[in-house]
């Protein structure tokens, strides 16, 4: 029986090629779409719960809230991990990483760059648990000055790994000598801990509890509850941190290893490699599962339409036998076939895309990655839900005529199911609209931030650090030659390159309006600059003066501050204002006295807002590591050429690597450049499937009035007037669609755009453009039908039965 519903939806597939194609076409491309879509979120989904102990393993973050601020932080103090493992029993072991392991490498005389390395104390192997290919998998970090190495990194070092262990490597930047002491198999891609070599942890017997700088993880014992864990963290900060953070509303938690990829957006100075949000996974993964809803719509809208070609089939299999239960299997096996070709097809369609997709969303996916069965399995089990689903509706519609009227071609009435087909077009465009406003938005609040004015003149800079203490050391002489020359306007220098979110906070006490000391100590963004830095960057001075080389005093007793902090503090006349910094573990302060306002500018993305920001003349010349250098815009060859010159005669044996400090910024957005390039395919390939069931319904509707405007033409109606005929009827759910979408796209777009500190308006015009071109595409897509209908001869058409 079965074999025989498949037999017969063949054949009607072959009879209505328009419909099937138009069908086929849609459910592809949706089914494809949705594949594709569905691989990317399993991706983001694996990140690592490859690990053993994933389910044991936690990051200690934390937050707190006082009068004058807050912070909500990713980075620990590095006491942490000792005392936790000291005071909490269900913590079986904790390990504390931090970032900056990494420099340049030498090794005889190879010059390897390698930014991604991490210290890491020696349980950290404990925890992850890193696959060895050579050394002690659970000493290879205990001794200091210890380098456990990836495969990659061996091999590009050494050869081959078999060379590698007990090898001596130098470390450029701080001239640290280390020895390997193991080599272990690359991380995965899908680990958000990515790193290329792993450092043992220097001597940290100087570090404070309100330095928070370091990354804690804790693998805690099988039988451990977490939450019952966290419940005695405020003791731990009575015990520790009370004394440092008074007046304090401060919480500290648990996140599980696995959630550390998708929720740590709130977070500040996250470490994670490449780490996503999980809302715009679920976001795109709605989107990608909508775009199969319209080419599921369309099948029904079109298997519907086509009722009255097909009623007296229905009666006449009525007569013969045929009750309501086989004619719904009828119809739902052809909904499956169509579904099953379709989905055939998208295998091809994904597999071609799939290039396309990896540079939309940055992966590197493959179609079989999480193996072949279980994928087939899965695609042919949704693909039978979707043909089933899409198939429900026309099978109980159609098997539900009489049998009498149905032999004489009659419907009855068709009030319903035509409100039926309008309302799902309706639903169509109102997603449509709705991507359409999206994928403009996004688009304008791209290029907001690609112009916005951030304070200072980012272009023509060039910035490189300098990873060579010895050269550091004499940084202004390298400024000093590199600006003899007319190809650079100026150079300077500075402790932390800016565009990047790697500028620390610092805890500093402000004196009041009223000459007092404030009681409570802030945490406020800080970093080295040198007397350059401002004009180099041309950031204007709203107030005072700059540092000067003049005024030795300037060392250790002059900050300037930026308007933000002016502001907070309520400071009517900063000049003169002192600020207490601190200075050492043991409580030391030091005093400083404001010597001048610069304007506000930005030294994060604009996702983040201008911050209170304090800059200091580094007390050492090797704090002012990252020097920038503004180009004329006379030569640029010439003048790279003439910038590592000059660095090489300084320092001969060095790799100069350089980047522009525009492109640092512009690295900042290439999420939301994702997120808008998936978002513009999305809403093209929308509006393809809409406007295909938009074909396809004009289409039957023409066939359905052949004679119609046969007559209308013989009676004198122009080709105008007929294209409006059959136009009308499906152009009204559009324009409904336009009212309907328009307050659930603001609503939506107003949510997203809430995630910048700096946005664009949301304005009608905006709207009005997503309503327009959706009613243009329809309009075309229809118009274009019904005039081919409209323009054959009466003649022809008056013969059509």
């Amino acid at each position: 029986m079965l074999r025989n519903y498949f037999t017969i939806a063949f054949r009607n597939l072959k009879k209505h090629k328009i419909f099937s194609l138009v069908n086929i076409a849609g459910l592809a491309v949706g089914l494809a779409v949705f594949w594709l879509m569905a691989l990317y979120v399993a991706d983001e989904l694996s990140f690592d719960r490859w690990e053993e102990n994933s389910s044991r393993i936690y990051r200690v973050v934390h937050s707190a809230e006082w009068p004058a601020g807050k912070f909500r932080l990713a980075p620990t103090s590095a006491l942490f991990a000792h005392s936790l493992k000291k005071d909490f029993s269900e913590i079986e072991e904790a390990a504390r990483i931090d970032p900056e392991g990494g420099g340049t490498i030498l090794y005889q005389d190879k010059k390897i760059q390698a930014g991604d390395i991490l210290f890491a104390d020696n349980s950290f192997l404990t925890i992850f648990q890193p696959s060895f290919l050579a050394g002690d998998s659970h000493q290879a970090l205990s001794n200091p000055h210890s380098i456990v190495l990836t495969k990659t990194l061996a091999e590009k070092i050494f050869g081959d790994i078999d060379n590698a262990l007990g090898k001596t490597v130098t470390f450029r930047n701080d001239d640290q000598q280390q020895q390997v002491t193991g080599v272990i198999e690359d991380m995965p891609a899908n680990s958000h801990l990515g790193f290329s070599a792993l450092r043992s942890m220097p001597d940290l017997s100087g570090a404070t509890w309100p330095d928070f700088d370091k990354y804690t993880y804790v693998l805690l014992r099988k039988d451990a509850d977490p939450r019952q864990l966290e419940a005695r963290f405020p003791a731990f900060f009575q015990r520790y941190l009370s004394p440092f953070m008074e007046k304090t509303r401060y919480h500290m938690w648990l996140q599980p290893l696995p959630s550390i990829h998708l929720h740590s957006s709130d977070l500040s100075y996250d470490n994670g490699r490449n780490n996503s949000d999980i809302r715009y996974i679920w976001l795109f993964a709605s989107i990608a599962l909508l775009i199969l809803v319209i080419a599921v719509i369309n099948y029904i809208n079109l298997s519907t339409a086509r009722s009255s070609i097909r009623v007296k089939e229905v009666g006449v299999r009525k007569v013969i036998g045929s009750g309501r239960r086989q004619l719904i299997s009828l119809f739902l096996a052809e909904s499956v076939l169509f579904t099953l070709i379709a989905a055939a097809i998208s295998i091809g369609l994904a597999g071609m895309l799939i290039p396309f997709f990896d540079q939309l969303s940055g992966k590197n996916l493959t179609l079989w990655q999480f193996g072949k069965i279980p994928t087939l399995t899965i695609l042919l089990a949704f693909t039978l839900l979707t043909g089933l689903a899409g198939g429900f509706y026309p099978a109980l519609f159609l098997s539900g005529f009489r049998t009498i009227p149905a032999l004489k071609g009659q419907q009855g009435s068709q009030k319903t199911n035509i409100l039926f087909r309008k309302s799902l077009v309706t639903f169509q465009f109102v997603i449509t609209i709705v991507l359409i406003a999206g994928s403009i938005t996004l688009y304008q609040q791209l290029q907001y931030m690609h112009n916005k004015d951030l304070g200072f003149n980012k272009q023509q800079v060039l910035t490189f650090h300098i990873d060579n203490p010895s050269v550091r050391e004499r940084i202004k002489d390298l400024k000093t030659r590199l600006q003899k020359s007319p190809l650079i306007e100026s150079a300077g220098g500075a402790g932390n390159p800016i565009g990047n979110n790697d500028i620390g906070s610092t805890s500093f006490d402000f004196e009041q309006n009223n000459g007092s000391i404030a009681p409570d100590a802030r945490m406020v963004q800080s970093f080295y600059i040198d007397e350059d830095y401002l004009h180099t960057l041309q950031i204007p001075l709203a107030k005072g003066r700059n540092f000067s080389p003049d005024r030795p005093t300037d060392l250790h007793n002059a900050v300037l501050v930026n308007e933000t902090l002016v502001n907070q503090l309520g400071w009517t006349e900063p000049l003169g204002k002192k600020v207490r910094m601190r200075t050492g573990p043991n409580g030391a302060t030091q005093d400083a006295l404001v010597i001048g306002v610069v304007k506000d500018f930005s030294i994060y993305s604009l996702q983040h807002k201008i911050e209170p920001l304090v800059l200091l003349l580094p007390p050492v010349p090797k704090e002012d590591d990252n020097c920038y250098v503004r180009l004329s815009k006379a030569n640029l060859p010439a003048a790279l050429h003439y910038i590592e010159t000059t660095y090489r005669d300084l320092d001969p044996a060095a790799s100069f690597e350089y980047h522009f400090l525009d492109d640092n910024f512009e690295k900042q957005y290439a999420t939301e450049e994702h997120e808008g390039r998936l978002l513009l395919t999305f809403t093209a390939l929308a509006i393809f499937i809409a406007c295909l069931g938009l074909f396809g319904l004009v289409t039957f509707a023409v066939e359905q009035r052949t004679k119609e405007i046969g007559i209308r033409r013989v009676l004198g109606a122009s080709v105008t007037g007929i294209i409006s005929l059959v136009s009308k009827d499906l152009i009204r759910p559009v324009v409904l669609a336009v009212l309907i979408a328009t307050p659930i796209a603001w609503y939506i777009l107003h949510r997203w755009l809430e995630g910048f500190a700096y946005r664009v308006n949301i304005t009608v015009g905006i709207f009005a453009g997503a309503g327009m071109l959706a009613l243009l595409i329809a309009a075309l897509t229809v118009s274009l039908r019904a005039r081919r209908a409209a323009r054959v001869p009466p003649a022809k058409s008056l013969r059509t039965e």
